[in-house]
């Protein structure tokens, strides 16, 4: 719920809108027509005017007019619309008994066609708390949502798929939304597992500060317990979002045609258009970087700012051979970049995969990027000396987070290592894996630690800086 313009403007926008069928909208699916509206059961009308959230052929979700009034309208189409509809209904209604902060329910029914309709107040203003996080996110707004989440379950009630997305704020108050994830559950074990999905949804960064935040949530839990909840938690969430990447959803444009896949963020697909039509045009209209036999890099211009394409390449026809079947380097680069932003790890943004295919045998492919103007380790720092200190934390904080995620990167060259914005972005992440055995983790992370120390000779301030520093470190080696 942003910011909307002037009542007198939505009037005058909406007053021409058209009667749109439910039939219609979800024929739509991702592009309705603005404005649209509808004929409420008591004759009525409610004008949309601008849309928060669409789930095509399922829900949309954003400010409308009733009779002229502003009001934030969840509409439900889908086949189980009265189902949901009525759950987010009881949701709300459950919220509002137990004294909780939520928007006033304004109507809720079926309105014809099997749809379902529910109107709350419009908060002028108000946005998800996670709108309002600066980088890094702070403390104190985590802290009230914590609070809010204790008195959800205080009154007997949990949030199915509770995420920062479902608190609102508005002039400083903090309200609960989205009524059809609210049930009842008063158990422990339930309102364990609630609260170790909300944790999950911090970067893993945050779990070292997960004291203050059980302090503001106010009760005793088991810590053991809690963290293998979160890890499990975070886990299911990864799967489902690295799922998200490959597939055609809201944040993602996916295409899949008998010659070609392609993926790409669905805010930057206009922009990238040309560049995905003719890869290898763009290519050599770039700056190249790297032409190898299995991979060629360049930097191409592409909506107004450099992005960086790797081409992988098939050297010969036994090299094609084996990476028919396979995932290609492009792939498992694409979803590599997703899972370290996940993490909060910082890699330069992934823009788009393109796979070139016969059915469903693969061939080159092409990993796209956003371009990390940073400058890399082995420029940037002196052997004879140990790093700046603000370098010092930075460094220790993410091999140490690499390292209890069992992450290696699999050629940890100083030149796949830049600083830039106060961060160290990891780059060229082809053979980067996260690992479930606890013995492969260990040898892969002898190597890149290995690999690593082999930029400076052994015997420099900074190589034994770095021995001391990162984890793994053993004083007899």
């Amino acid at each position: 719920m942003k910011t909307s313009p002037p009542p007198d403007l939505l009037r005058a926008t909406a007053s021409q809108a058209p009667i749109a069928s439910l039939a219609s909208l979800r024929q739509a699916g991702r592009a309705p027509a603005l404005p649209f509206a509808l004929t409420l059961p008591d004759g009525g009308r409610l004008e949309f005017t601008r849309l928060l959230r669409l789930l095509p052929d399922k829900r949309l979700a954003g400010l409308a007019l009733c009779n002229g009034e502003p009001a934030f309208a969840k509409l439900f189409i889908g086949d189980e619309a009265i189902r949901h509809g009525e759950r987010e209904r009881a949701g709300l209604t459950a919220l509002l008994a137990a004294g909780l902060p939520t928007p006033a329910l304004r109507f809720a029914g079926p309105i014809g066609e099997g749809g379902y309709l529910v109107l709350t107040e419009w908060l002028d203003g108000a946005a998800a708390l996670k709108e309002h996080w600066s980088a890094p996110i702070e403390l104190p707004p985590l802290l009230s949502a914590m609070r809010l989440l204790g008195r959800l379950h205080d009154a007997g009630l949990v949030q199915h798929d509770p995420h920062f997305g479902n608190f609102l704020l508005h002039q400083g108050l903090l309200l609960l939304i989205d009524g059809d994830g609210v049930r009842a559950d008063a158990s422990a074990a339930g309102q364990l597992a609630n609260l170790a999905r909300l944790l999950a949804e911090l970067e893993p960064v945050w779990d070292g500060q997960r004291q203050q935040l059980l302090q503001a949530w106010g009760r005793q839990v088991d810590a053991k317990a809690l963290d293998a909840a979160v890890i499990a938690a975070r886990q299911r969430r990864l799967r489902r979002y690295l799922a998200k990447t490959v597939r055609d959803c809201s944040p993602f444009a996916v295409q899949k045609t008998f010659r070609r896949f392609t993926a790409v963020l669905r805010d930057e697909a206009p922009g990238l258009q040309p560049l995905l039509a003719s890869p290898d045009a763009a290519m050599a209209a770039g700056q190249l970087l790297k032409n190898g036999n299995t991979c060629t890099v360049a930097a191409v211009e592409a909506g107004g700012r450099t992005v960086v394409v790797k081409r992988y390449n098939l050297k010969h026809w036994r090299h094609a051979l084996s990476r028919l079947w396979r995932p290609s380097r492009a792939w498992h680069s694409w979803q590599t970049a997703h899972r370290l932003d996940f993490y909060g790890i910082a890699t330069p943004r992934a823009l788009a995969l393109v796979e070139e295919r016969r059915g469903a045998l693969r061939g080159r492919a092409f990993f796209i990027a956003e371009h990390c103007p940073g400058v890399n380790l082995l420029t940037l720092l002196d052997p004879a000396r140990e790093p700046e200190p603000a370098m010092q934390q930075v460094l220790r904080e993410l091999f140490a987070l690499l390292y209890r995620l069992r992450i290696t990167h699999g050629d940890l060259k100083a030149t796949n290592l830049l600083w830039h914005a106060g961060r160290i972005v990891l780059i060229d992440l082809d053979a980067l894996t996260e690992h479930r055995s606890a013995s492969a983790f260990a040898r892969a992370w002898r190597r890149d630690r290995e690999r690593l120390l082999r930029n400076w000779p052994a015997d420099s301030v900074l190589a034994r800086w770095l021995e001391q520093v990162l984890p793994g470190y053993s004083p007899g080696h």
